[in-house]
């Protein structure tokens, strides 16, 4: 696996991402979501203050903001201590949200140091608010206040959300799990939005596929066929004109270092390697079928194709060949055909472990997934414990998600060069 090692003696943190949308459905910005390493026992505290100030340290050595947050806002939490310690200001204030725990005591302390990070430029959020907080004292030096939509009463949301609407603060809603509650919160004044509702399947639609999803997915399907030879893979990606381009510019990029042009689709297959170019062609076919949905549920697939193909390398249960890059990227496949799984999966050509898997089977590649979509949203004990039954070794989780973080970074870096 191959990742950007910390210098020698940094200990590992475990570090996700959860994406924060707007009301258009884009990606506003991103909340880090951070903890000790399995088996860490030097800072046991959890997400407190050594956790606060490794979190920043590791962002900055490791894998770096601009690859977390794709050059979104990062959402930090902040534990009392590192507040006062002035910890955060390691980082510039522009695309930096400080979000100040809920423990935070309103002291006078505390007020100047939220002053302090007001006067320089960054933006501060208050998390878990609810009416009369001890954090009502940090209204005035707060740009966002985040909501818990499932923790707040629903007579008292709509009340609450209109009162700070009137200080001009900008409303968070978080544990947004479904359409429904998203129309809620968004009813209720609310811009932004955390939580995973974009990745549940809504009432699934009649009728036959739109042509050009079906047209993705029968190219999905022909690019993933079993020993698919260098030919016929040439001629599959041939037949969609976007598809070589994107090859051909993926293939000259900087970050693969060739000293010669790739001037053909059979010159980049035999160059970059047939395996790799199979799965950025699925990559597009995906995010062609995607039309109707956001785009961060094709990046979310892309990660978790990635993050299980890196962790599916080390299992020592799963099948020598199995194809965990197309289990993840396949994850979310009836949401973005808006049709039950079993009938998004019929004509692709996936081994009989994928399918089950993919189905909610019980065997090492469900678990594996199951690592990696805990793992997305921070539950991390949940994540090791998922691993672990899918012959996976916890301690491979963080470098297998930085990983698959800078991979899909770098992808996206040479289809916008």
């Amino acid at each position: 696996m191959s990742t950007t090692p910390l210098p020698e003696g940094t200990p590992q943190v475990c570090v996700a991402r959860q994406p924060i949308m707007d009301l258009k459905n884009q990606v506003f910005g991103y909340e880090l979501l951070y903890r000790a390493a399995f088996g860490d026992t030097s800072w046991a505290g959890g997400p407190g203050d050594q956790a606060s100030a490794r979190v920043l340290n590791d962002a900055l050595l490791s894998l770096g903001l601009e690859t977390l947050t794709s050059g979104k806002f990062a959402f930090l939490n902040v534990s009392h201590q590192v507040l006062l310690q002035d910890v955060v200001t390691v980082l510039p204030p522009e695309g930096i949200v400080v979000e100040l725990l809920e423990n935070i005591p309103a002291t006078p302390e505390v007020e100047d140091a939220c002053r302090s990070l007001q006067k320089r430029g960054y933006a501060i959020a208050l998390d878990d608010f609810t009416p009369g907080c001890p954090a009502e004292a940090l209204l005035p030096y707060a740009k966002y206040v985040k909501i818990d939509l499932l923790s707040t009463p629903p007579d008292q949301f709509a009340p609450l959300a209109s009162r700070l609407l009137k200080s001009k603060l900008r409303l968070l809603a978080e544990k947004v799990e479904t359409a429904e509650a998203l129309k809620i919160a968004s009813q209720a004044g609310c811009t932004l939005f955390q939580g995973y509702y974009f990745c549940k399947p809504t009432t699934y639609a009649r009728g036959t596929m739109a042509p050009r999803k079906l047209a993705y997915l029968r190219l999905l399907a022909a690019l993933n066929r079993p020993n698919v030879t260098v030919g016929s893979l040439e001629e599959i990606i041939k037949q969609d004109a976007s598809f070589s381009y994107r090859v051909l510019r993926s293939a000259n990029s900087a970050a693969f270092g060739l000293r010669q042009t790739v001037r053909s689709i059979h010159e980049a297959l035999i160059l970059i390697g047939q395996d790799r170019v199979r799965k950025w062609a699925s990559i597009w076919a995906m995010a062609g079928m995607s039309d109707g949905v956001t785009p961060e549920l094709v990046n979310i697939t892309i990660l978790r194709a990635r993050c299980c193909e890196l962790l599916g390398q080390s299992s020592t249960l799963t099948q020598e060949g199995s194809d965990h890059f197309l289990l993840g990227l396949c994850s979310l496949l009836d949401v973005i055909l808006g049709k039950p799984m079993n009938l998004a999966l019929e004509d692709l050509p996936l081994s009989t472990e994928t399918r089950a898997a993919l189905l909610g089977g019980d065997n090492p590649e469900r678990h594996i997934l199951d690592a990696v979509t805990a793992y997305e949203r921070g539950a991390f004990e949940a994540a090791a414990n998922a691993a672990a039954h899918g012959g996976v070794d916890a301690d491979m989780l963080p470098d297998a998600y930085a990983s698959a973080l800078k991979w899909v970074w770098s992808l996206a870096r040479s289809q916008a060069a």
